[in-house]
């Protein structure tokens, strides 16, 4: 489905509104990233609130799934392929799993999952693991997915690194990284792709202090605002057909990340608007196609690669509940749940998590960087 003229119109405005917002971001002075070191949460700070008692719950969850010491050996991948059909390279998600598990409880004080994870990136690093992976938007995808977890996981751990271990570990992940800050003149240069693009490179730049990276993460995410219609629907994820809604969460969970990554830095992305346009409305686009799956339908039903489904008129919810490999899609929900003020968005998204996926914690996604339960969760 096209827009007709008007809405390009518009659009064009609010991206050009967008480039003057971004335009007074950039040319702020630039100063290091503040405070350095850290992505969601200073990991010692974290920890502290985890043994409380009355953060038990959390640090249960961040302990849930038993460490397997076969993890820290686990052979290191020299490259991610493409790969023919809907789907992209998994032959990642072990060491995903592994990376996500293993940081998890180590931010719980369990000092051999602490070991096993240092253990688990030296190894891959010393082997330039990923390094290989050809020039395609989808291994690349995968890359992408792969890193964000990793650089979460490796957060908690670092600063209690000696110098060697760190060198060998930063200098592994700062080949990699930069190489997802690409495009391959397409629509990937723009949906769910670019934002999870953008959550990896900002991670890394909050972490390693790279004050560019992490300002580039605030200009994407006000772009992604400025794309968003006037019902909050994303151009390029509404049009997925049976997978519109699927897509969307797949945004809002990158946009979610890039915004906790702000947060922690002082910086308030859930508040920033683009000719009104916020965070807010592109959730309620969520929230209201969960609630009416046939608000839908005026988009989806351009059916741009929509998934294993061409039904567009039933949206696949599959998102809703824990997947076969353990992943959680709805884990961005542990963030924003916690949210002030309690926007109807908000208290909708918060009331479905309560009273459905809750029972299903610890909700663990490489799309949000690993154990969010863990992260987040505050009883």
């Amino acid at each position: 489905m096209t827009d007709r003229p008007s809405s390009l119109l518009r659009r064009t405005a609010r991206l050009a509104a967008a480039a003057a917002l971004a335009a007074v971001v950039t040319s702020t002075p630039a100063a290091a990233v503040s405070p350095p070191g850290i992505v969601y949460f200073d990991p010692a700070v974290r920890a502290a609130e985890l043994a409380r008692p009355d953060r038990a719950a959390a640090r249960e969850a961040c302990l849930a799934i038993a460490r397997d010491p076969a993890w820290a050996d686990l052979p290191p991948l020299s490259a991610l392929e493409p790969t023919d059909g809907y789907g992209s390279d998994n032959r990642s998600a072990p060491f995903s799993w592994a990376v996500m598990v293993l940081g998890g409880r180590a931010l719980a004080g369990d000092q051999a999952s602490a070991a096993d994870l240092v253990r688990l990136l030296t190894r891959w690093a010393e082997a330039d693991a990923l390094a290989a992976t050809p020039v395609s938007h989808d291994p690349y995808y995968a890359l992408k997915r792969t890193l964000l977890p990793t650089i979460v996981a490796y957060a908690i751990v670092r600063p209690g690194l000696a110098d060697a271990e760190r060198t060998r570990i930063d200098d592994w992940l700062a080949d990699l990284v930069p190489r997802v800050d690409r495009t391959f003149d397409g629509d990937v240069d723009h949906n769910n792709h670019r934002y999870l693009a953008d959550s990896v490179l900002m991670a890394w730049g909050a972490l390693t202090g790279d004050d560019a990276l992490y300002r580039q993460g605030i200009e994407r995410y006000r772009t992604a605002l400025a794309d968003a219609r006037d019902d909050g629907s994303l151009p390029l994820e509404a049009r997925r057909g049976a997978r519109a809604l699927w897509y969307t969460r797949h945004a809002l969970t990158s946009l979610v990340v890039m915004a906790e990554i702000a947060r922690a830095h002082g910086d308030d992305l859930y508040g920033a608007s683009v000719e009104g346009r916020g965070f807010d409305l592109v959730l309620s686009y969520l929230t209201n196609g969960l609630a009416s799956p046939a608000l839908t339908a005026t988009y989806a039903a351009a059916n741009v690669i929509p998934g294993p489904s061409a039904d567009f008129h039933t949206q696949d919810l599959g998102f809703l509940a824990e997947r076969g490999h353990g992943r959680n899609y709805m884990a961005f929900v542990e963030a924003v749940r916690l949210l002030p003020p309690r926007t109807a968005p908000r208290r909708l998204i918060a009331l479905r998590f309560d009273s459905r996926t809750a029972a299903e914690r610890p909700l663990i996604d490489e799309y949000v960087g690993g154990n969010a339960t863990c992260f987040w969760a505050q009883e």
